[in-house]
């Protein structure tokens, strides 16, 4: 009687990779840590750097933010924020990008010394921890690092060498505090120090849009392997089977490789190599899949209504002027101009400090400058005359 074989079968767990983003808010003794590694702000400038297509809706976005620039009753107050040469136009495209990519961004305040006149800079928000909050609820001041990945993972202590201490801005403390931190706030479910930028929920397809760009990188560089085998009957040493391996990768691996002949001489055709072709298995298909998706997730995050925007063509869609247009004006009235308001409210502010007249606006840019005359709208900061203004032509926000 044949003795019966037992087979057991059991999954081959495959690495864990996963490392799911951390935005919490931990306090300790002097500030509050941005994420358990204190380095959430620098994932989000990672992931910023790796992403194309999140980098292109972020920089679309952006540019739209600036539009043409900074509009003043008087010319002359955009002229000069600080000492170094920096105008308010120049500090305003800095403000965009850290608005849309942080939630929040931040500008120091700087009194003279007769308290008579004030200079403006921008600061990277991503420096910025802010401490403990007082016993009314208020955050006191915010120490500014470019170097938390060294000082900021474990201690709760930092020196005055290792991070400046700014106290936070109120003008009615400029004689005790000449220097100040000015942080935009907005509110956020959850979320006591640190703004989240919009689009939050979707770093983890981010992060996979990056993915697929290594995967098939590697794919090239490996010359699209597995996709032959490769089986000699040498049975040589280490060294010997190290040289093999060494000759295929110099001659056939890499995209600059790929269709090239293959060459084997042996002293006999026992003891040629047997090469298999590995069946692919649709996986192409699967990706270009996953590839539309991670998009179209990415431009809803974003709150992109139409990839044309950004120069993407999609099936289905005719492309026409007018079609873009009406994308375009769609996105230019729900994303764009909300964001200028909330930042012209908040330049507005600093600006009143040395010129309380001054009224802030940006001139729009046009989706097609052709030469087109188009009627100019002017939004108000205040929404009184938006509602009176037609909305389908913005031209000036002011």
């Amino acid at each position: 009687m044949a003795e019966n074989k037992k087979f057991k079968f059991q999954r081959i767990p495959s690495p864990n990779n996963f490392k799911a983003f951390d935005w919490s808010e931990k306090g300790k003794d002097e500030y509050v840590k941005f994420g358990d590694d204190n380095l959430f702000p620098q994932t989000t400038i990672d992931i910023y750097n790796k992403s194309s297509i999140h980098a292109a809706a972020v920089n679309a976005i952006v540019q739209g933010i600036i539009g043409k620039g900074l509009t003043a009753n008087e010319e002359v107050y955009l002229n000069s924020a600080n000492r170094k040469g920096e105008t308010w136009n120049d500090l305003y495209a800095k403000v965009a990008l850290d608005y849309k990519l942080h939630g929040s961004f931040a500008i120091e305040v700087i009194w003279s010394r007769d308290r008579s006149m004030v200079e403006f800079y921008h600061i990277d928000f991503s420096h910025i921890r802010a401490a403990k909050k007082d016993h009314r609820g208020h955050v006191p001041g915010y120490f500014i690092s470019s170097e938390w990945n060294r000082i900021g993972r474990s201690r709760a202590v930092v020196t005055d060498q290792e991070a400046l201490y700014i106290p936070g801005f109120n003008p009615l403390l400029k004689e005790e505090h000449p220097h100040q931190l000015y942080v935009h706030q907005n509110y956020r479910p959850g979320q006591t120090y640190y703004p989240l930028p919009d689009y939050v929920g979707a770093y983890r397809v981010i992060e996979l849009d990056t993915e697929i760009d290594n995967f098939h990188t590697n794919n090239i560089r490996n010359g699209l392997a597995p996709s032959l085998s490769i089986t000699t009957f040498t049975n040589g040493s280490d060294e010997q089977l190290r040289e093999i391996e060494a000759q295929l990768n110099a001659n056939y691996a890499g995209g600059e490789n790929a269709g090239s002949l293959m060459y084997i001489d042996v002293d006999s055709p026992e003891n040629a190599p047997q090469i298999t072709p590995i069946p692919q298995n649709g996986a192409d298909g699967y990706y270009v899949t996953i590839n539309d998706m991670v998009v179209q997730k990415i431009l809803t995050a974003h709150r992109i209504t139409s990839p044309m925007i950004l120069g993407i063509k999609t099936e289905g869609q005719l492309g026409g002027r007018s079609e873009v247009v009406d994308a375009y004006l769609l996105f230019q009235n729900n994303v764009i101009v909300p964001y200028q308001q909330d930042i012209l409210s908040s330049l507005e502010v600093l600006i009143h400090l040395n010129y309380p007249d001054a009224v802030l606006g940006v001139e729009q840019k046009k989706l097609y400058d052709d030469g087109t005359e188009e009627e100019e709208v002017i939004v108000d900061t205040d929404t009184t005359d938006q509602e009176e203004a037609d909305i389908q032509q913005p031209e000036l926000i002011a």
